[in-house]
């Protein structure tokens, strides 16, 4: 069964990533790739399952595009493989979710009312779900996949990424225990995952008797940091927090490296994974740690039978495999389970199924209770463009 994958964007050149494919020839078996400017798909007679998969493949978190695209696609495959969702052929159109949110809004409404899309799937920043969360509602599911804030509680909006509480919470307390850290400089992106992590970091500070010294959101973009570095200098903190974005984090961690503050200054990141580390470089990532629910390196069956899977799709020279990229898999499999749980694909039973079950990803069994997701969660050390974990956290 052959999956179709088209890649939209409305009112400008369709998008393709030049990363997507390293090996066309190897998932040629499973994966038919159309590209079609601006054209709409209009739903015949036939059952295919139509996912509207709204990917960054522009500005700052456009890094993340290229393995994003691939994942998806790979448990799209797979999937269709065992005969669909609920008797459904998957066909998947991306759409990118990137520049200025307006834009992407009239994607999205674009792809209900033409492309007919059955369900959405989002891995973007927060400030666009919170404007697609208006499109969709109490039209069609929309599943959103990568880390965040916390928080959704949209009817219909099914959210399966890690969150401060889980992420940030043991590995402050552990920064502290065993690194005695104490004096904490914030530095983010200037949106709402930034802003609201830093609140809920603020408390789990004072919880481990930590404090802060300095505090800085940053513009989309910017790549200027020497004005950042020098109030982080002037504060001397025992850790940077950082909640960049994508090339953002990439360029403030080059910079606090050449700057010298690496040696002497310990990082926490989030949404920091292999794909970022890579942008990074290996001479710059010393004293670097984070926290996540997926890491590539994860010795487990379920990611074992993934990373083969993705080598065998995509090549031996495909995007790095990180979590934020990978979390598009994540999503297919929720959205596999909870279709089958509710034996519906209707907005309201699938909305209530996907509250509380249990599902099978590359990070092994995952489970969402109360419409939170529960899952290992990994604090790892950068070594090179390679992490060690630590500990499960």
């Amino acid at each position: 069964m052959l999956s179709t994958v088209s890649f939209q964007a409305y009112g400008g050149m369709p998008v393709a990533p030049p990363l997507l494919f390293r090996n066309p020839s190897s998932c040629a078996a499973d994966l038919a790739l159309t590209l079609k400017p601006g054209s709409s798909r209009r739903r015949g007679t036939d059952s295919k399952l139509r996912i509207g998969n709204f990917i960054t493949f522009s500005g700052a978190p456009g890094i993340w595009g290229p393995i994003s695209a691939n994942s998806v696609m790979l448990a799209v495959a797979e999937i269709n493989r065992r005969g669909g969702i609920r008797g459904r052929e998957v066909e998947l159109s991306m759409y990118d979710a990137g520049g200025p949110i307006e834009e992407v809004v009239r994607r999205a409404e674009r792809a209900i009312a033409f492309d007919e899309i059955d369900v959405i799937m989002g891995s973007h920043i927060s400030a666009v779900r919170l404007a697609l969360r208006k499109v969709t509602a109490g039209r069609i599911p929309y599943v959103y996949t990568p880390v965040y804030e916390g928080g959704e509680r949209t009817p219909g909006v099914m959210a399966i990424g890690e969150t401060p509480r889980a992420e940030s919470r043991p590995a402050i307390h552990w920064l502290a225990e065993v690194k005695k850290a104490q004096r904490w400089y914030l530095i983010g992106s200037d949106y709402v995952w930034p802003w609201q992590s830093h609140r809920a970091v603020k408390r789990y500070l004072k919880e481990a008797g930590g404090h802060v010294v300095g505090e800085e959101f940053v513009p989309l973009g910017e790549d200027n940091h020497e004005p950042h570095l020098a109030r982080i200098r002037a504060a001397r903190p025992d850790v940077v927090l950082i909640t960049l974005i994508g090339t953002d984090s990439i360029t403030f961690n080059r910079a606090f490296a050449e700057a010298g503050l690496a040696a002497t200054t310990l990082r926490y990141a989030g949404a920091m994974d292999e794909t970022v580390m890579l942008g990074i470089g290996p001479d710059s990532t010393q004293n670097l740690f984070c926290a996540s629910g997926y890491f590539g390196c994860i010795d487990s069956r379920a990611n074992d039978d993934f990373r083969t899977s993705y080598r065998a799709m995509f090549g031996a020279h495909a995007p790095p495999i990180g979590s934020v990229g990978q979390s598009n898999y994540e999503g297919m499999r929720f959205l596999e389970a909870a279709a089958n749980q509710a034996r519906s694909l209707s907005i309201g039973p699938l909305s209530a199924a996907a509250h509380n079950l249990v599902y099978s990803g590359a990070r092994g069994t995952v489970t969402i209770r109360d419409g939170r997701a529960e899952m290992p969660i990994y604090l790892a050390e950068a070594d090179g463009l390679d992490f060690n974990v630590i500990r499960t956290i």
